[in-house]
């Protein structure tokens, strides 16, 4: 039912930590597939995704919406982790709604105000539940996972998402 398209350079660790969240929505049949669309990644990225049964691509994000079998995509940022209760959330919506959707950020992810005004913001932050046939449609003039998220008319869902650290964060973490 739900493909799941991790877009990702250079963040095994990240990747791992949202494939660890994803367990049970495999577990429930609701995740079909995790498609781990790789940007010319020089770690043990392909690694991490291999011995967690996922497809691999390393033609972009593209490539894992055409690879895609469920009728929805849930596109995440790596280290981004899903709270408990998103399962049920995303059937009650893919159900029900054509419209893309966003998650809401658990309050430990909240980003302050004035951090939010001088700091750049990703529109993957919040995750992304997309049909195929739009993000087919976005991809087409978007080079990314980012591209085809930012500016997208979103329902805000009221299953919650562990934000992911900025690159920055996590590159300074390690």
């Amino acid at each position: 039912m739900l493909s799941v398209l991790i877009e990702t350079r250079n963040d095994e660790e990240g990747l791992a930590r949202t494939l660890a969240s994803l367990i049970g929505g495999a577990v429930e049949g609701v995740v079909r597939e995790v498609i781990v669309c790789d940007t010319g990644s020089t770690d043990q990225t392909h690694r991490v995704a291999e011995h967690a049964g996922c497809q691999y691509v390393t033609d972009g994000v593209a490539a894992g919406i055409r690879q895609a079998k469920g009728d929805w995509l849930l596109l995440l940022e790596p280290g981004a982790r899903m709270a408990e209760g998103w399962i049920d959330e995303v059937v009650a919506h893919t159900a029900r709604q054509t419209m893309a959707a966003r998650f809401s950020r658990t309050r430990a992810s909240r980003t302050p105000f004035l951090a939010r005004v001088f700091s750049g913001n990703r529109a993957l932050a919040d995750g992304l539940l997309i049909s195929k046939r739009q993000a087919a449609a976005a991809a087409k003039s978007a080079g990314s996972a980012e591209a085809i998220a930012r500016g997208l008319a979103t329902k805000r869902l009221d299953a919650e998402i562990w934000m992911a650290p900025a690159k920055q964060e996590r590159r300074s973490s390690t």
